[in-house]
Parts: C-alpha cells; structure tokens; sequence
C-alpha cells in the first residue's frame, strides 16, 4: 500500500510560487520549463523530493501541481500496475492559445519517477 501524498513548493523562473502534491515513494523531481521574455527556453526544477522511497509504489500514480497567483492548477493521476512509466510532461497555456504554437505563456512540467 501506497504512502499519502506529501506536499512541496517551489518557484520558477518568473517568481511564481507553485506547490506540488506527490506521491513520496513514486516522484523523484518536476521540472519547469517556458520561454523567457528574451524568447530563450529555461528549464529549472521547480521540486526534488527530500525524501528516500520507503516502498514500492502503488498501481496509482497521482500529482498535483497548483499556482494560485497563477490560477493554475492541474492533477494527472494514471494506472501503472507494472511500474513502467518513468516520465510524465503536461504543457499548459492559456485556454485561447493557438494549439502547436508555444507561447511566453505556455509553462511545461516535467514529472520524473525515481529510476
């Protein structure tokens, strides 16, 4: 059985406070990726889990990543009974964004398992 979700915060490049609900024996890292007003793409990692894995995983994977400054918030929550998925990416932008055309807006998160 799984452990409870943990919570963790971190800022990205922009000063934005985010913080992140996972799932301690699964989560290794997210990462924050967008472009900077420059237009140059910045990656930083916007969270590392402090802690060591204390068991396997559960069949469910669940994170939550929210800004509120940001009114940003978003779940992603799967089934891996085999614990094969290692790397999840959800790239978010404003909802009137044209799709396929990265913006200054656009923000992708990078979530990374513990391999």
């Amino acid at each position: 059985m799984a452990r409870h979700n943990r919570e963790g915060h971190g800022i990205d490049q922009r000063g934005t406070e985010y913080t992140v609900s996972y799932q301690p024996d699964w989560l290794r890292q997210v990462k924050v990726t967008r472009l900077l007003d420059t237009g140059r793409q910045s990656t930083k990692t916007l969270f590392t889990n402090p802690q060591d894995p204390e068991q396997r995983p559960g069949r469910q994977i669940r994170t939550e990543i929210r800004a509120n400054g940001e009114d940003l918030s978003f779940e992603v929550v799967l089934t891996d009974p085999r614990g094969v998925v290692k790397r999840v990416i959800v790239e978010t932008g404003p909802s009137d964004s044209t799709a396929g055309d990265p913006g200054i807006d656009d923000v992708q998160f990078t979530i990374d398992h513990r391999i």
